[in-house]
């Protein structure tokens, strides 16, 4: 039975200062599209704002760039999907069966508070759905509530970039919080692998997450593997 994913990117475009630009790690979005479109599972990008998603540049250079991500760059149709993603109040949640929450340092500003996208992120996991992330994907996942008014990540086990890679990277004085501390503080069981940069998938029922880019192709497996059961 064919199966509905929604990927959730970023619309921001640099830090605070605008001179240093962020935005969607592309890989983090290619490596699990190209999974489940080998399923041949129907995809839709979301965004916060609807529209163009910016891509950070570090994505796109060596040695982090790779071949997923060079052949979305060459395709237009593959590009105009990210100028042209939709608006949360545009999606009917009951379609999908999974959401899938893309990372790059950009989404630690416009996911965390974000009403649709909690709006979507909620009936997808209550209607039997998965919610997953990648990298800093969970930071999208830190304020949704259930519809009982419990937080969905307290109690829970799960990861997403950790605060010592976020030092390794040097950026631990540009971003906007700690998101592995904010997780701890919302009662959710934070797992990291012992070395940095290496995939981490963990998975906890129907919530699944993964530490780092490293991570996208595996998170997409778990995800595929929970959805054909």
């Amino acid at each position: 039975m064919s199966k509905r994913i929604l990927h959730v990117v970023s619309n921001v475009a640099h830090y605070v200062d605008p001179s240093e630009a962020t935005g969607l790690w592309l890989s983090e979005l290619t490596h699990a599209y190209e999974l489940f479109a080998a399923q041949g599972w129907d995809q839709q990008l979301v965004s916060p704002l609807g529209g163009v998603s910016p891509l950070e540049p570090r994505s796109l250079k060596w040695p982090n760039i790779d071949a997923s991500a060079r052949a979305w760059l060459a395709s237009a149709d593959k590009r105009a999907l990210l100028a042209e993603t939709a608006r949360p109040e545009d999606v009917d949640p009951a379609t999908f069966d999974a959401i899938y929450f893309t990372g790059g340092h950009a989404v630690m500003w416009d996911f965390p508070d974000h009403a649709g996208l909690q709006r979507l992120t909620r009936e997808i996991y209550e209607h039997g759905g998965v919610v997953s992330s990648v990298c800093h994907g969970y930071c999208g996942l830190l304020n949704t509530r259930l519809s009982d008014g419990a937080l969905l990540v307290a109690g829970r086990r799960l990861t997403g970039f950790s605060w010592r890679e976020e030092a390794l990277a040097g950026v631990a004085g540009k971003v906007p919080y700690n998101a592995e501390e904010e997780m701890r503080r919302r009662g959710a069981l934070y797992e990291k692998a012992w070395l940095p940069f290496i995939s981490k998938v963990v998975a906890d029922g129907r919530l699944v997450t993964g530490q780092n880019p490293q991570s996208a192709k595996a998170v997409a497996r778990r995800v595929a593997a929970l959805l054909s059961r």
